[in-house]
Protein backbone atom coordinates (compact mmCIF):
# COMPACT_ATOMS: atom_id res chain seq x y z
CA UNK A 1 0.00 0.00 0.00
CA UNK A 2 1.42 3.35 -0.98
CA UNK A 3 1.59 6.35 1.31
CA UNK A 4 -1.20 8.04 -0.62
CA UNK A 5 -3.49 5.01 -0.25
CA UNK A 6 -2.83 4.71 3.48
CA UNK A 7 -3.45 8.43 3.92
CA UNK A 8 -6.71 8.14 1.96
CA UNK A 9 -7.74 5.11 3.99
CA UNK A 10 -7.04 6.92 7.28
CA UNK A 11 -9.00 9.94 6.08
CA UNK A 12 -12.08 7.88 5.21
CA UNK A 13 -11.83 5.91 8.43
CA UNK A 14 -11.93 9.13 10.47
CA UNK A 15 -14.69 10.50 8.24
CA UNK A 16 -16.85 7.41 8.80
CA UNK A 17 -16.15 7.44 12.56
CA UNK A 18 -17.32 11.04 12.73
CA UNK A 19 -20.38 10.30 10.62
CA UNK A 20 -21.40 7.23 12.64
CA UNK A 21 -20.90 9.03 15.96
CA UNK A 22 -23.04 12.00 14.90
CA UNK A 23 -25.75 9.77 13.43
CA UNK A 24 -25.83 7.78 16.67
CA UNK A 25 -26.39 11.00 18.63
CA UNK A 26 -29.18 12.05 16.28
CA UNK A 27 -30.77 8.59 16.49
CA UNK A 28 -30.61 8.67 20.30
CA UNK A 29 -32.28 12.06 20.46
CA UNK A 30 -34.91 11.54 17.78
CA UNK A 31 -35.85 7.90 18.29
CA UNK A 32 -34.67 7.31 21.86
CA UNK A 33 -35.86 10.50 23.52
CA UNK A 34 -38.74 11.23 21.15
CA UNK A 35 -40.28 7.74 21.03
CA UNK A 36 -38.78 5.17 23.41
CA UNK A 37 -38.24 7.35 26.48
CA UNK A 38 -41.13 9.74 25.92
CA UNK A 39 -43.16 8.63 28.96
CA UNK A 40 -40.40 9.13 31.58
CA UNK A 41 -39.33 12.40 29.93
CA UNK A 42 -42.91 13.70 29.96
CA UNK A 43 -42.68 13.88 33.75
CA UNK A 44 -40.28 16.82 33.26
CA UNK A 45 -41.79 20.09 32.03
CA UNK A 46 -40.04 22.83 30.07
CA UNK A 47 -42.03 26.00 29.54
CA UNK A 48 -45.20 24.12 30.44
CA UNK A 49 -44.61 21.41 27.81
CA UNK A 50 -43.58 17.82 28.57
CA UNK A 51 -39.91 17.18 27.76
CA UNK A 52 -40.72 14.03 25.73
CA UNK A 53 -43.10 16.02 23.54
CA UNK A 54 -40.45 18.72 23.12
CA UNK A 55 -37.83 16.19 21.99
CA UNK A 56 -40.28 14.58 19.55
CA UNK A 57 -41.38 17.90 18.04
CA UNK A 58 -38.39 20.23 18.29
CA UNK A 59 -35.43 18.59 19.98
CA UNK A 60 -34.63 16.22 17.16
CA UNK A 61 -34.75 19.06 14.62
CA UNK A 62 -32.44 21.28 16.70
CA UNK A 63 -30.13 18.33 17.26
CA UNK A 64 -30.01 17.58 13.52
CA UNK A 65 -29.08 21.18 12.73
CA UNK A 66 -26.39 21.09 15.43
CA UNK A 67 -25.09 17.78 14.03
CA UNK A 68 -24.78 19.39 10.57
CA UNK A 69 -22.71 22.28 11.95
CA UNK A 70 -20.51 19.94 13.99
CA UNK A 71 -19.97 17.77 10.90
CA UNK A 72 -18.94 20.78 8.81
CA UNK A 73 -16.46 21.97 11.43
CA UNK A 74 -15.06 18.47 11.95
CA UNK A 75 -14.70 17.79 8.22
CA UNK A 76 -12.99 21.13 7.61
CA UNK A 77 -10.53 20.27 10.37
CA UNK A 78 -10.06 16.76 8.96
CA UNK A 79 -9.52 18.15 5.44
CA UNK A 80 -6.78 20.45 6.73
CA UNK A 81 -5.21 17.60 8.72
CA UNK A 82 -4.96 15.40 5.61
CA UNK A 83 -4.26 18.31 3.25
CA UNK A 84 -7.32 17.72 1.07
CA UNK A 85 -9.04 21.03 1.78
CA UNK A 86 -10.61 22.97 -1.04
CA UNK A 87 -9.07 26.33 -0.17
Amino acid sequence: MTDRQSKSSAYWKKNLQTLLFLLAIWFLVSFGFGILLVEPLNAIKIGGYPLGFWFAQQGSIYTFILVIFIYVVRMNRLDREFDVNED
